[in-house]
């Protein structure tokens, strides 16, 4: 079987957003994320977490301030029997950036520039994976890089997303498609 990953959004998807999460005080995780992963693991899915962080950005806080919260958030999930086996991020904001964070960048959602350095950092097989998103810059990208699935998990568009997904109401939801899509 190929390699292949589960690609998941962090905020909205991992953690409840709240709007430039930065503190560990302040992290929710959404219901069903735990069972989700480790279900993924089992099935062999490799967990790799692809965001787009405007706070960067913005000056809201440092590239430093985010690894040290995706470490905390490593540690936690880890104690769940979750490991992620990497996180892609992406610091840059075309209209919103300060500095030399104002720019376009490959990286940033819709853009599948993320996925795609994930399947050659980690010999992933992208037509083999999937990607679990609350936005339709998730599914973008997920469809740009030739993913099998995109989820898009309902409650944050407004509107339908353009593209292929298939819309879930829950983590279990998708969970569950995992399941019943196991070798197919």
């Amino acid at each position: 079987m190929a390699d292949r990953a589960l690609f998941l959004d962090r905020d909205g998807i991992i953690n409840e957003e709240v709007g430039y999460l930065i503190r560990p005080a302040d992290v929710r995780f959404v219901p069903g994320i735990v069972s989700l992963c480790r279900t993924a693991q089992r099935l062999g899915y490799r967990l790799v977490v692809v965001t787009n962080q405007s706070g960067i950005a913005r000056g809201f806080y440092t590239e430093a301030d985010f690894e040290a919260l995706m470490q905390w958030m490593r540690e936690a999930l880890g104690r769940e029997g979750v490991r992620l086996d990497a996180v892609y991020h992406c610091p840059y904001h075309p209209e919103h950036g300060v500095g030399v964070y104002r720019r376009e960048h490959e990286d940033r959602k819709p853009a599948p520039g993320m996925l795609r350095r994930a399947a050659a950092d980690l010999g992933l097989e992208l037509p083999a994976s999937v990607m679990v998103g609350d936005r339709c810059s998730d599914i973008a990208a997920a469809n740009a890089a030739g993913l099998r699935q995109a989820f898009l998990l309902r409650g944050t568009e407004t509107q339908a997303c353009p593209g292929e997904c298939i819309s879930v109401e829950s983590l279990e939801q998708m969970e569950r498609w995992l399941l019943a899509h196991e070798g197919a």
